[in-house]
């Protein structure tokens, strides 16, 4: 390990820093290697250390070594049901359409440990060590398999009262008059309400009043709050309108022709308590109807 830990750093003192030595333990240590070995791993110069040719090819074997551990270790840890399964979604999702089906999870999995992660980005599944992710496209990632959890489609929704309140609301382009809340998100790719109106063939600029939010979930509350009209997803909304907290006009519903999907890593083979959150998510999105 010390030697390993070295040749990555390429520094003794790096590695003391990282396994919480002192730096001439780490010295000691390597030289003992090299005396047992009878080479010479590094080459030492004043300010630094660099790896002999025998150096690189033990270097090279000890990380396949240390990498075949890690995969033992992960094994173990699943085979004895000590590990979590992460699932990383927008804060809407995970709010309004995970929360309410966690408490079925827990009723016919009690053993999982799952743990909704919430993100204004779409993470690298692999690097960052997450089971599972939803996003929105067309299904096609690299690296990834996915599985579709329903496509997109998108209508107005507001607060009832807010609703009906709007009496002038006779078509399409009279949503343009109305109060309009707007979901600016940072970094992942939403269709806004200009889309929305071209869609169905009016061009005239959306006025930029209203309330502008960056989060969906913050949109959501917005719109139950009665602050205005907002864009419903309608995978998101459907239980919202029907526990009657919003009311939808899905007759003007827009299918954009991407969809939201559950993926995971190609490269990596799901744990057994994620393959099992997997398949749940999708007996859930087929109960919904969603695909």
């Amino acid at each position: 390990m010390v030697f390993e830990t070295a040749a990555r750093h390429l520094s003794f003192t790096g590695a003391a820093g990282e396994l919480n030595v002192q730096q001439p333990a780490v010295s000691m240590a390597v030289r003992q290697l090299e005396e047992a070995l009878g080479v010479t791993l590094f080459d030492r110069n004043h300010r630094r250390v660099s790896l002999t040719s025998a150096g690189e090819r033990l270097f090279a074997d000890a990380t396949r070594a240390f990498e075949i551990l890690d995969h033992s270790a992960d094994a173990v840890r699943q085979a004895t049901g000590g590990e979590h399964v992460t699932l990383n979604a927008s804060t809407a999702f995970n709010n309004y359409w995970m929360m309410p089906r966690l408490s079925r999870l827990k009723a016919h999995h009690p053993q999982i440990d799952l743990r909704l992660q919430s993100s204004d980005r779409e993470p690298d599944i692999d690097s960052e060590g997450i089971s599972l992710a939803i996003r929105r496209g067309d299904g096609d990632w690299p690296g990834c398999q996915s599985a579709l959890i329903a496509p997109e489609i998108i209508y107005p929704v507001a607060a009832p009262w807010v609703m009906a309140a709007a009496v002038n609301l006779k078509g399409v382009p009279s949503l343009l008059h109305q109060r309009l809340i707007h979901l600016e998100e940072p970094v992942r790719e939403r269709p806004g309400w200009q889309d929305w109106f071209a869609h169905f063939g009016i061009r005239t600029p959306v006025p930029a009043s209203g309330l502008r939010l960056n989060d969906y979930a913050l949109v959501l509350q917005a719109a139950m709050a009665g602050e205005g009209f907002a864009f419903g997803w309608k995978h998101v909304t459907d239980r919202l309108v029907a526990q009657g907290l919003l009311k939808a006009r899905s007759d003007w519903q827009w299918t954009t022709g991407k969809g939201f999907y559950l993926v995971w890593s190609h490269n990596k083979p799901l744990s057994p308590a994620a393959r099992t959150v997997r398949d749940w998510i999708l007996e859930e999105r087929d109960a919904a109807g969603g695909a």
